[in-house]
């Protein structure tokens, strides 16, 4: 396995330099800054990846304040009770994105927070009390809690929250390939256990969090 020190020389090199590389890293959050974070904000945040999951993201985003507006800031509590005439309603809606099939996840996934947080003390304290060393297991229980989070979403849905996670890209998972991490795209628990271990060994060299380590890695394939 590489040693760190060799992946991050590589994505510098390619960045055009430490400083360009630290430019395009992504903003982690800390677990006390996870859990200030308002319910609404991880609802509406979840809501926007499972528009952005087959489309072109810069749309979403600009169309984002419309869907703010309209679903009353993404409050669980109140988005729960949200009735099928009311999803007819914003489906003739010009400034929303009109997927029947992501806005009917909206009630279902407002549910499905409220009742995490209110047993975990908050959406945001239990995303922050997960353990490190299993994120495969939080992407797992993402994709079976909530509607529309499987995949790559719920690996997405942390990194916009600014928890840390890692991707597993095509470019990452070169990168493990060429680490000698794995031998192939991991699908296998042993494969899964050991991308798992890289990623901590290489935090335990670094002191940087595995989104870093993520993104670094990414650059250092053709």
């Amino acid at each position: 396995m590489l040693s760190f020190q060799v992946i991050e020389d590589r994505a510098a090199a390619r960045a055009g330099g430490p400083e360009a590389l630290a430019g395009r890293l992504p903003a982690v959050r800390s677990s006390d800054e996870l859990a200030a974070l308002p319910d609404a904000y991880y609802l509406s945040t979840m809501t926007r990846r499972i528009f952005q999951a087959g489309m072109k993201h810069s749309v979403i985003n600009d169309r984002w304040p419309a869907f703010e507006t309209w679903f009353w800031g993404f409050e669980p509590e109140k988005l729960m009770l949200l009735s099928e005439e009311q999803l007819e309603a914003a489906m003739q809606n010009p400034d929303l994105i009109r997927h029947w099939g992501k806005l009917r996840t909206i009630p279902f996934n407002a549910g499905e927070m409220q009742r995490v947080s209110q047993l975990e003390g908050g959406f945001g304290r239990f995303l922050a009390d997960w353990p490190d060393e299993d994120l495969f297991g939080l992407w797992a229980w993402l994709g079976k809690r909530f509607q529309r989070m499987g995949g790559h979403s719920g690996a997405r849905f942390l990194r916009l929250v600014g928890r840390d996670t890692f991707l597993l890209t095509d470019d990452v998972i070169a990168a493990l390939q060429a680490s000698d991490v794995i031998d192939s795209k991991p699908t296998r628990k042993a494969d899964k256990q050991a991308v798992n271990d890289a990623f901590v060994a290489w935090r335990a060299q670094s002191g940087r969090p595995f989104a870093h380590i993520s993104r670094m890695l990414s650059m250092t394939v053709d």
